[in-house]
């Protein structure tokens, strides 16, 4: 069981990963027909639209302009008629289940929204890991139906829990699915219990973990907006700027990954501490480039242990950085671990 801060979203304990049931998993058969066309948001309204004054009113359609809304294909489904495919299961206990046939006309004041932003999403995700390579080139990093559920405890909270390999979405305020980055940020727990069963077994694990949902939720989010000549109004670095809105001052971050702590500044609490872990992924990133940082950074990631510590994984990455791409990205690598000051590096 875990709960929302104000500080953030928090993964579930790690125990041992269990089969998805049967009853979250698609149908046979991929649909021949064109993708069913899906209404969601550009990540998020705050991103899309610059307005820091949005703010939810009891889920109220009026809340959001027309512009945040961006029309898209469902890609992946098959042939249930439902929110299921290939890499995503959704599953609602709010409201009616969604039908993908149904999927344009649905807006933030219906419940089938959140369903349909978080199939998008989850699918998108995958999609984007797929396209540096894993499952491919390189392993598959979560490459599999992900279940998703809606409105599990019916309160403001949102987790990955791996009993399930599931990830749940809760509701209140700004309903948990309505921002893209808190989607993909739940599911970067996912991912990493996919490459490393039980991942985040230790504090400074469980802070590379939240890490890594921050940072793959803002690399996700900039890669749809330049695939679909989405705007971007907000300050990339800023995750979940539409969910913080109501617990966050103006500009709303949930969290930011361009901070300037340091290894020092560890308060032994994962999302406080992960601040340290997510600056360093996106300095280097801003060195090597997204496509080159993120092949490293997620390649890196099946080699740490359940439990390990910002020093081992900081090396393991820079080792990782070597084999792929040589010295230079190495040296790049280690530079940026060691503007966090994590020792041995």
């Amino acid at each position: 069981m875990t709960r929302r801060t104000s500080r953030g979203l928090v993964a579930a304990a790690a125990v041992t990963v269990a089969t998805a049931t049967a009853a979250l998993l698609p149908s046979a058969g991929a649909s021949a027909a064109a993708p069913a066309q899906a209404r969601v948001f550009m990540v998020n309204p705050v991103q899309s639209s610059g307005d820091q004054s949005l703010a939810d009113h009891k889920d109220a359609a009026s809340d959001v302009p027309a512009s945040a809304y961006a029309t898209v294909a469902l890609r992946n489904l098959d042939a249930s008629g439902a929110l299921s495919g290939r890499w995503v299961a959704v599953r609602s206990e709010t409201g009616n289940p969604a039908k993908a046939a149904d999927a344009a006309s649905f807006d933030r004041h219906d419940d089938e929204f959140e369903q349909v932003m978080a199939y998008f999403w989850v699918n998108e995700a995958q999609e984007y890991l797929q396209g540096l390579g894993f499952g491919s080139e390189l392993r598959g990093a979560n490459d599999r139906v992900q279940p998703v559920r809606l409105n599990q405890w019916g309160a403001d909270n949102s987790f990955f829990t791996d009993k399930k390999a599931e990830i749940r979405f809760g509701k209140g305020g700004v309903d948990d699915a309505e921002d893209a980055e808190v989607i993909v940020h739940e599911y970067g727990h996912a991912v990493h219990n996919a490459q490393v069963p039980g991942f985040g077994s230790s504090p400074e694990a469980g802070a590379i973990g939240e890490a890594f949902g921050d940072y793959l939720a803002v690399e996700v989010g900039a890669n749809a907006v330049t695939k679909y000549g989405w705007p971007m109004k907000a300050d990339l670095a800023c995750v979940g700027d539409w969910d913080s809105t109501g617990y966050s001052a103006a500009p709303h971050c949930l969290r930011r990954i361009d901070g300037t702590k340091t290894y020092a500044d560890r308060e032994g609490e994962v999302h406080a501490d992960g601040e340290i872990w997510s600056r360093a992924l996106f300095d280097i990133r801003n060195r090597l480039g997204a496509r080159t940082a993120d092949r490293i950074i997620v390649n890196a990631q099946f080699g740490f242990a359940a439990d390990t510590s910002f020093q081992d994984a900081a090396l393991t990455t820079v080792a990782t950085a070597q084999k792929m791409y040589g010295t230079q990205a190495a040296t790049a690598v280690r530079d940026a671990f060691r503007a966090r000051a994590i020792p041995g590096v």
